[in-house]
């Protein structure tokens, strides 16, 4: 097994998680099997309870791990699904090792950060990539070089290094060399500073890969080259880009990947990026416009909803379409309603991402009657899914005041409520039902045309879902729940028989949508825009 380890330094969001995806990217196109950790250094479990302005969006895997949105740039640019032993949180390794002191496996020795909470890192990672079969495991050490929180996590790095020996491991460092002054002149002290920082903790960087909005300068890199003790086509330029997946060439051009191959002590071998090349070419050449509009709560934080983006970028790109997401504020469109409605017009799509809690529900609700009577195209997800039978039982139904009990615990009609296995939990972190679940597809729906399979699984993330007891009131006006769980108590897809396209899960088909191989509901649904856009 070898392992390459990716930290980061001069500030947060500089790129570590896309610096991963895009290397391992590169190494498996050169005929290698990778796999990615992701390490943070926060105290919580996982990031499930995490507040999505502080933290973006929850990822979730096929097991139902609840994880940082570097996960889904992992499984995107991989094309792999992962499991939750593939996220290591300070939370975690603490709640083992005082569970191990508890049950007095250390033999009354005093518990400590060394050895103790380190090899239970150290444990960590190598369980998990040897678990998964491949030849070369990634491992992104979340945070940035100095802080208290990611010590212990730099320390297994070290020590992993002492014990797999320097061609099984690798360190790869990630900085800023931003621009200044009149003629925008790179500055490369916070990298010096950044390495020394690294080299302190007894860490010495093989390769540095340097952020900036504009490629590096020979003097730039000679500098860097110099005070931080790397030759210099070890320093990579990874200049900005306006797509993301262009990165994985942007760093095959700086020969990032048989760098590592040859540091590594692995035969180089012929790349093959020929998919990814017309993938991105169809992205940066579409002929078509289409333009989406997406109606939530978080809206002034887009990487809430980052891979309902990327599924959506992902559909248009195999449909020849430039899409154009226009951001819709669900409050908003309850406060101003006509102005609202009007971008709404704009929109050749409408989108109601999954969500909690009451804020902005009554807004959504107003989008989804509004493409269900223009019979525009429209996708509902989890909780958009919610409230599309919602909206159906007030306005279609007739069942006035009908909402879920999550909105509003005493409405006359709990169309949505609990799931029975969710009543008198009080611990939130990874209690929903999480994952993949089978769903059974009726034959002759529009749901069993998108997939043209029976029996599909997606990933779930809910506490609430359909009330059987209302499902008599609710079918049989041009409603029908086309995908149900394989007992049949759990509805899972919606759609209606009187429009064009307006189709809700329950579950989350964009966290297994991928660059080549767009989610089948996604890929429809940018179809059934595109027919709109031509029609207006």
């Amino acid at each position: 097994m070898k392992y390459v380890m990716v930290t980061g330094g001069v500030m947060s969001g500089l790129g570590k998680g896309l610096t991963t995806a895009s290397l391992g990217k590169l190494l498996q196109a050169r005929g290698l099997k990778v796999t990615a950790i992701k390490i943070d250094p926060y105290l919580n479990m996982d990031a499930g309870t995490m507040n999505p302005f502080e933290h973006g969006e929850i990822f979730v895997t096929e097991d139902g791990g609840e994880i940082d949105l570097d996960m889904g740039h992992y499984e995107r640019f991989l094309d792999i699904n992962l499991t939750k032993d593939h996220n290591i949180t300070t939370g975690q390794v603490y709640y083992e090792v005082i569970s191990k002191e508890r049950r007095g496996e250390y033999l009354g020795r005093t518990v400590q950060i060394i050895p103790h909470v380190v090899d239970e890192i150290k444990r960590r990672i190598r369980g998990a990539a040897l678990k998964s079969g491949a030849d070369i495991c990634m491992v992104e050490i979340g945070g940035t070089v100095g802080d208290m929180e990611s010590m212990p996590f730099l320390e297994a790095a070290r020590q992993m290094r002492l014990e797999e020996g320097p061609t099984n491991t690798l360190f790869i460092h990630v900085t800023l060399v931003p621009s200044s002054g009149p003629v925008g002149e790179q500055k490369t002290k916070p990298t010096q500073h950044s390495v020394k920082e690294l080299r302190q903790l007894g860490i010495s960087p093989d390769i540095i890969v340097c952020r900036s909005d504009t490629p590096l300068t020979t003097e730039a890199r000679r500098k860097i080259s110099l005070f931080c003790n790397v030759w210099e086509n070890e320093v990579i330029s990874a200049v900005d880009v306006e797509n993301i997946y262009e990165l994985p060439l942007v760093l095959e051009r700086e020969n990032l990947s048989s760098l590592v191959l040859q540091k590594l002590g692995l035969r180089s071998m012929d790349i093959d990026l020929g998919d990814w090349i017309e993938m991105v070419s169809r992205m940066a050449n579409a002929s078509k416009h289409v333009r989406v509009g997406l109606v939530g709560k978080y809206i002034r934080f887009t990487d809430t909803y980052l891979s309902i983006y990327e599924a959506l970028r992902h559909a248009a790109a195999k449909n020849d379409v430039k899409l154009e997401v226009k951001w819709i504020s669900a409050e908003r469109l309850e406060r101003t309603t006509e102005a609202l409605l009007k971008e709404l017009s704009e929109c050749h799509g409408v989108i109601i991402p999954g969500g909690f809690g009451p804020r902005g529900a009554e807004g959504k609700i107003l989008a989804i009657k509004w493409a269900r009577e223009k019979l525009v195209p429209f996708l509902g997800l989890c909780f958009g899914f919610q409230l599309a039978v919602v909206e159906f039982s007030r306005n279609v139904a007739g069942l006035e005041g009908a909402n879920s009990t999550e909105i509003d615990p005493f409405t006359p009609h709990p169309v949505i409520d609990l799931l029975p296995e969710q009543r008198g939990l009080k611990d939130l972190g990874g209690t929903m039902r999480l994952g993949a679940q089978e769903i059974v597809i009726e034959k002759g729906t529009k749901a069993f045309q998108i997939y043209q399979r029976e029996r599909v699984y997606e990933r779930h993330r809910h506490r609430y879902e359909v009330n059987p007891e209302y499902l008599p009131l609710l079918t049989g006006k041009n409603l029908l729940f086309s995908g149900k769980s394989p007992e049949g108590r759990r509805m899972e897809i919606l759609e209606l028989s009187d429009h064009p396209f307006f189709i809700a899960t329950q579950f989350h088909p964009e966290f297994k949508s991928r660059p080549t191989r767009p989610s089948p509901i996604f890929d429809a649904f940018i179809k059934a825009a595109l027919c709109q856009a031509l029609r207006s």
